[in-house]
This record gives C-alpha cells, structure tokens and sequence, in this order.
C-alpha cells in the first residue's frame, strides 16, 4: 500500500511552509537613535523604552484608553481607606529563563527599584516627593503583594504604569550579575533579549513561553503574543533615509512620523500608515497676568474667534480632530461635558474685542518651527484673530528660548504643544497653579487648586469624572487657554506587515504583528492535511 496525499494537504503544506518563512523573517524596525541601556526606567529615553517594553512587563499597564488595568496581576483589590492595593498574581506566568512568576520576584524588584543605587527615573514619585508614598510592602503569599501607602491617591496605578518609568516592570533576579550591577532583563515580556551592537540594531527573540491574555490588544496590555521569530530595531537617524526604506521593503516599520512625512506616505501604497490622536495638548496660552489679555473679556473673544476645524486641518495636514478640552479624547473621562466648547463665532468676537475695551495693542504670539503643527496653528490662529480685530503679531523663536519664556511667564500668547499625561488629574495640574511659586501655570485660582487636588486623592470613578466636567466648565469660562487638538502619534508600515497599529504614547507595539501571509487560525480539529492509505 502506499499513502496519497489530499490536495487539501498539498495547499496547506504550501501554506504552512509560507507562514513558517513570514514568521522566520526578522521585523525590522526603525529608531532614530541608539538606545541607552537595558534597564527598565534608568538611563532612559524614548528610543530605550519602546525597545525594553517588549521585554518587561508590570502589575498594570496603560489600556488604549489610558486607564491603568492589569497586567501580570489578575486583578487588583484597593482597600475602603484607599490605603492598601492587594495585586493578585496570573498564575502560569514565566520570566525568560523560564521561572515561574511569585510575589517574592515582585518584592525583588520593587526593593531594587526604591534603592537609590539603581538610579530608576521614579524613584521621587514613590518615595514622598512627589503625590505618593509607599510606606511598605509585602507578600503574605506566593501570589499575592500587597502595597502600603502614606496617604490615599488616586494616581497610584498611574504612577507605576508609566512606560518613562519602564512600566515598573517585574524583573528576575538573574537580571543582575554577582556584583549587583545589571546585566540584562530577564523579563516576562512578549519578546527576550538576543543581542545590541551598539550604533547598530538590537535583536530582541520571540519568547515561545510567553503567557498572552485573553482578547485584544489594549495599549500595553490585553492580547500581547510575538507573532514573529526575531525583531530588529535599526538604528537609522535619516527620517528620509528611513522613508524609503519603508518603500523599498529594507525597513518594516517607523514608528513616528512628522507631519510631512504623513501626508507623503498617506497616498503611496507601498505603505500602511497608523495615525491616531495621543494624551499631548496644543492649544493658544494666555498670560492671564498680562495688561490686556488679563482681561477675560478679551480672552473669550479669541476663543470665539477661532474657527477650530480649520485651523486643526491646516495645523495636522487633515490628520487631527479638534478637542477643546484639557482631558484628551482618547481618555476614559472625556464624556459629552468635554465635548462642550466656546462656539467659532466672529461677529460675537468682535463684540466682545468691543466690549472689552480693546484700544488696539499689539499682541506678541509666541511659535517655534521646531513643531511644525504648532508652528502652523499660529499662523492660521493669526488670521482669524486679525479679521476680528486684534492685533496680533508673529515673534518666531528657537525652541529653548520659546520653552524658558514660558517657564518664566514672560509672554502675552504662545501656540504652545505640552507633552501627553495619561491622566486628567495631570493634565490639569500642567496648567493650573499658584503663579507666584510656578510662573508657567496658566491658570491660577484656588478653587480651580481646590479642584485638582482633590482628583488627585479620590479613586471612586464618578465622583472624578465630576470634578473633570466641573473643572471643564470653569475653563471654557475663564479661558486660560484656548485649546485646539490633540498630539498625534503616526506611524508607518511596509506592505507586508500586518497586525501594526500606533500606541497612544507614540511607542512602538510589535505584538500580534506579523507579516504576510498572516498567521493561520487555529484548528480546534487539528491538522488540516491529511494522509489516506
């Protein structure tokens, strides 16, 4: 007798053998530059974090809504007095080397990360510096640990899901040599280290081990399983050079794209782009200390003199969304309150440049081209607030100089772009402040303060989100900022690549990205092929 394979069989062997080649093939990504080490959250920037974040995970992580949610905790319990946060551990869980996950690696490492030896960038904000104090912890079993703090904050879970702070990730003791110093994590992540030759690339390998959640991705948590055998973040600092390489196939990804960039690549199907909004603000700030624009009067007719839409489809190349609100569109928080706003209206701008008593000063607006979109927002801004009435002037400056005038309130109006805060209590303390002790605060009122601080300190969801919609109204009324849109984080993929999508802070995600042809769904039957006698 001699066996006959199925057709079925010959079209799936074919399948498989491509699919096992797509997997094979290294992902390559582009960095503008070297990484700076391998340590989670120390001697860090961007580029370190968007490469260690494959490999080290957290108790909790960013959600693509910018809540914190669990990650290698099952689930998280907060004591009633907002005291205590028991994290429950996933059980199943393996570092690298292949250990199993317990309460005693979570100690390890968070007794490493306090000490100030390691230098970890978030040492201040957990040792009562900064809005928390851990004042112990504990592990009353192999899966659980239980943290301790000072006094209840609501940005405690913020806190340690920051990815600048390498999301506090759980690291095996094997990730330091005999001497204490480190040597490489020896992580949880989706993918492990391979090699960094340095001024070059680093190969991260695929963690066949890797315990994925159920479901989707969801920022950095949910579903998070290596689709491919290798990764190779590039080190090529031409963003043109990176372009083509994108468009030629020697490149798969890159991950952050300017303006100009987007809009050439939106149209070129040799290239998928992933734009979405992030947690960054830009908007027009207003030294409310200023003789003329002190007026709140005045500072409502900007507000309605500015035709929103228009200026985000100038400023964003058609790529953003007007908010006018602190709390980012992406967050949880932002509800129908945030999306109210001071209408676009001229002919009430220039009755309220009337009634302002306005005699026609000059008003310095602040831009740097360093930011093309706030560069352009001031231009197009300018216009709007001319045709109303106001004269408003252009003062272009270098983007140090422009950054230490505000740092020192020395200015009337600035189009000004603020970094993204993942959380709205953030975002509003970025702007709101005693001006005496911080002159960059736009916006100084006690009960605004009063405010802020108490988001801070209560984690019952509702009674937050009514803080954020009172503390909304108020800024539509006092106008410390007209604000405009969003940050956008975009990025690029080659044709073959599927499954890539940007994060909400602009750092790259290679889990579930794969390339052609995608991943073969499972088979709860098994095999496909089959041999008959």
């Amino acid at each position: 007798m001699r066996n006959r394979l199925t057709i079925a069989s010959v079209l799936a062997s074919g399948a498989l053998a491509a699919w096992s080649a797509a997997v094979a093939a290294p992902l390559r990504i582009q960095v503008p530059a070297d990484i700076r080490s391998l340590d989670p959250g120390v001697n860090r920037d961007n580029n370190t974090d968007g490469v260690v974040l494959h490999m080290v995970e957290g108790l909790v992580a960013y959600g693509e809504d910018a809540t914190p949610k669990p990650l290698l905790a099952e689930r998280v319990d907060v004591s009633p007095d907002g005291l205590s946060y028991t994290f429950r551990l996933r059980r199943g869980v393996k570092f690298h080397n292949g250990a199993d996950l317990t309460s005693a690696d979570v100690l390890w490492s968070w007794n490493r990360y306090m000490d100030p030896r390691t230098d970890w960038r978030c040492l201040s904000d957990f040792d009562g510096r900064g809005s928390v104090k851990v004042t112990s912890v504990t592990a009353p079993d192999a899966a659980s640990v239980v943290f301790s703090l000072e006094k209840p904050t609501a940005l405690f879970l913020t806190a340690l899901s920051r990815t600048d702070c390498g999301m506090t990730g759980i690291l095996h003791r094997d990730s330091v040599r005999a001497d204490g110093s480190f040597d490489r994590p020896v992580g949880t992540g989706p993918f492990k280290f391979g090699a960094w030759k340095r001024g070059e690339f680093v190969r991260l390998d695929r963690f066949a081990d890797y315990a994925a959640l159920p479901g989707k991705r969801d920022g950095y948590t949910g579903a998070k399983r290596p689709l491919v055998d290798e990764v190779r973040f590039l080190v090529v600092p031409d963003p043109a050079t990176a372009r083509t390489g994108v468009m030629s196939g020697a490149i798969d990804i890159m991950p952050d794209l300017d303006s100009s960039a987007m809009t050439e690549l939106k149209d070129d199907k040799r290239a998928d782009l992933s734009v979405i909004p992030n947690m960054g603000l830009v908007g027009l700030i207003m030294q409310t200390r200023d003789p003329v624009l002190g007026n709140v009067t005045l500072r409502r007719a900007v507000a309605a003199a500015i035709d929103k839409p228009e200026i985000v489809a100038a400023a964003t190349e058609g790529f953003g969304k007007p908010n006018g609100s602190v709390v980012p569109t992406l967050s949880s928080y932002h509800g129908k309150v945030q999306d109210e706003d001071i209408a676009y209206d001229p002919a009430a701008a220039r009755a309220l440049v009337a009634a302002s008593g306005y005699r026609g000063e000059t008003i310095v607006m602040l831009a740097t081209k360093r930011y093309p979109s706030s560069f352009n927002t001031a231009v197009v801004s300018q216009q709007m607030l001319r045709a109303v009435g106001l004269k408003v002037e252009i003062e272009v400056l270098e983007w140090a100089t422009q950054l230490d005038r505000y740092a020192k309130g020395t200015y009337q109006m600035q189009a000004f772009p603020y970094s993204g805060r993942m959380d709205p209590s953030l975002s509003y303390e970025t702007i709101a402040g005693p001006k005496d002790r911080q002159p960059r605060k736009l916006w100084d009122d006690p009960g605004v303060q009063a405010l802020v601080d108490r988001s801070m300190v209560v984690s019952e969801r509702a009674e937050r989100q009514a803080i954020f919609d009172a503390l909304h109204r108020r800024f539509l009324a006092d106008v410390p900022m007209v604000m405009l849109f969003n940050g956008i984080a975009s990025g690029a993929a080659g044709a073959e690549v599927r499954g890539y999508a940007s994060s909400p802070t602009a750092l790259p995600r290679l889990w579930e990205v794969s390339r052609a042809p995608a991943p073969p769904p499972a088979d709860p039957k098994g095999p496909t092929c089959s041999v008959s006698p």
